[in-house]
């Protein structure tokens, strides 16, 4: 099929998905995980045959690669959505006005999601398994070096699906991998809803850009740790190396780090030596290389940058409000953290910093819809419109409202 035919199928089959009842949503919940560890050894072929194939960067290849797992992680992800309450339906506010009439806002799905993204083939399956409780169909059109992984995973749980006698045609995958079809998916206005670009800036971009289709904005992360002069040494050096090293491909990973002048001296060599042992490269101010020898001059480019790797950059700032102006300035408002153990510098932090998720003596790598209770996420959205961090069941949805009244008519 075409893209734009792709998008009419969704389309035309969603009311299935808007209407299932909660207990038919979660059996699809559980056809589609448990689809997901039946057809493990085609998944996992077709998911090898893609990394063989892909010769991009080691951490793009982390992101595609699948392992027993990682799928495994994946099919718990959907049974995980399956125990969460079902949103729609949900009455969010409710009031009698002046003529009598009872007004109820309620919980709606959004109708059809759009989904651009890249490697990654777990965003397949969080994607549909959101938009199966949420009561969404969905198209999803993933990058080209994922695309046998993909279509493993969407065609088990399609699969699995119409074996447990139920629709899925309200999920589809898009084959056409080119720029121009991601192209046609953005303005196909009469079929989508809304959509939703996951993965490099420079992909958000395009989409932002060139999408007549509405887009929520997911962001790259350039996230950044402040150690106030407060800090403790242990605890901070045990969140930044968690941050930096857990998953360094990913966009809640650490990439930037920020200490007070007064403890840069005496904390710096143990941080960054600790970082250098663990094989990461270090660019940073002139103050950090005067303290810490082994650290490369930073660019001001590096400031503003998204490594995905093993590096990070490290300024040496004044004072709690040098560090939230400097984070404000180069962030992508994705996760930022202060360590400290003064609550004023803490509350200044908090209420300064503009980014979708802020901590407090905790590792960035926590911005996730899983870790957040969501039981899976579509995305983490730094825009302002509608919803912000993690996108869950939730923020997947839309209002309307039911009003009854009693043969009430206007005068």
């Amino acid at each position: 099929m075409t893209v734009s035919e792709s998008c009419r199928v969704a389309k035309e089959n969603s009311s299935f998905i808007a209407l299932a009842s909660s207990e038919d949503k979660n059996k699809m919940l559980e056809l589609a995980a448990a689809a997901l560890l039946v057809a493990e050894k085609e998944i996992l072929r077709a998911n090898a045959a893609d990394v063989a194939l892909c010769e991009r960067p080691p951490q793009f290849i982390d992101r595609l690669m699948l392992n027993r797992k990682r799928l495994e992680e994946m099919a718990d992800g959907l049974k995980k959505l399956s125990e969460l309450d079902d949103p729609i339906g949900e009455t969010v506010e409710e009031w009698t006005n002046d003529s009598g009439l009872k007004i109820q806002k309620v919980r709606v799905p959004l109708g059809v999601i759009g989904i651009i993204y890249e490697a990654r083939p777990n965003v397949t399956a969080d994607a549909l398994g959101l938009c199966i409780k949420s009561g969404n169909a969905v198209v999803l059109r993933g990058s080209g070096e994922a695309y046998g992984s993909n279509k493993a995973i969407v065609s088990a749980v399609k699969a699995r699906l119409s074996a447990g006698g139920y629709n899925p045609e309200f999920i589809q995958l898009i084959s056409d991998t080119s720029r121009e079809g991601a192209e046609t998916l953005m303005t196909c206005r009469e079929s989508v809803d809304v959509l939703i670009p996951r993965g490099s800036s420079a992909l958000i971009r395009t989409v932002v850009e060139k999408s007549t289709v509405p887009v929520i904005e997911t962001g790259a992360g350039n996230c950044h740790a402040y150690i106030e002069k407060s800090a403790d040494v242990k605890k901070a050096e045990a969140i930044i190396l968690n941050g930096k090293l857990q998953r360094p491909s990913v966009c809640n990973a650490l990439e930037s780090l920020l200490i007070d002048e007064a403890v840069a001296g005496e904390y710096l060599p143990v941080v960054l030596g600790a970082l250098k042992d663990a094989g990461v490269e270090i660019v940073g101010c002139e103050r950090t290389c005067a303290i810490c020898p082994f650290v490369k001059l930073a660019s001001d480019d590096d400031y503003f940058t998204e490594f995905l790797a093993l590096k990070i950059s490290v300024k040496v700032v004044s004072g709690v409000k040098e560090a939230c102006e400097h984070i404000n300035l180069h962030s992508t408002k994705h996760s930022e953290v202060i360590i400290t153990e003064n609550k004023e510098a803490a509350d200044y932090f908090a209420s300064h910093i503009d980014s979708a998720v802020v901590y407090v003596n905790a590792s960035t790598r926590f911005t996730d819809g899983f870790q957040f209770g969501f039981g899976a996420e579509m995305g983490i959205s730094t825009q302002k419109l509608h919803a912000r961090g993690p996108l869950g069941l939730k923020q997947l949805t839309s209002e309307k409202y039911v009003i009854h009244g009693n043969g009430q008519i206007r005068k």
